[in-house]
């Protein structure tokens, strides 16, 4: 009897381990008209088997005036793939297309838009050194943040 609550108590503490892991696969991040993303930091877990980012854009403004969008990247790749991002324009949300060096990116959208992408948690490893940021041209100077991802 004893090994068996052994056992449930056991299993109770993985479930609860894995609850707490499938809670950081998701971040929601908003974007305005004065060039701001609410977060500055945002934690995922390695563990989540996939990751999805949420955009709202809080502001009014339309998408060709103050687009905005999430691009995923290694830190010391963001002002490579920011400067590159400007040659797709803005039918390719200002990020190269096959770009190896982005990892996730979203739609642009405008002011009162939401967009959402997902990717496999695989391409993110525990403690590297991630960034987000918008990739509309000059936004990346300020809206941009760390992309902390545990185990």
């Amino acid at each position: 009897m004893k090994l068996s609550r052994t056992f449930a108590t056991l299993a109770l503490l993985s479930a609860a381990g894995m609850a707490q892991a499938a809670g950081n696969c998701t971040v929601s991040i908003k974007g305005d008209d004065a060039m701001k993303f609410d977060l500055k930091e945002v934690t995922v877990s390695a563990s989540c088997p996939t990751i999805t980012l949420e955009l709202t854009h809080s502001g009014k403004l339309p998408v060709a005036a103050m687009g905005h969008n999430v691009v995923v990247s290694k830190t010391s790749d963001l002002a490579g793939v920011a400067r590159d991002g400007m040659k797709a324009g803005a039918a390719g949300a200002y990020v190269q297309a096959n770009d190896a060096r982005v990892i996730a990116h979203t739609s642009l959208i405008g002011g009162g838009q939401k967009t959402k992408i997902t990717f496999p948690g695989k391409k993110l490893s525990a403690g590297g050194d991630y960034s987000f940021f918008c990739s509309f041209p000059g936004h990346s100077t300020l809206m941009k943040g760390k992309l902390v991802v545990t185990k």
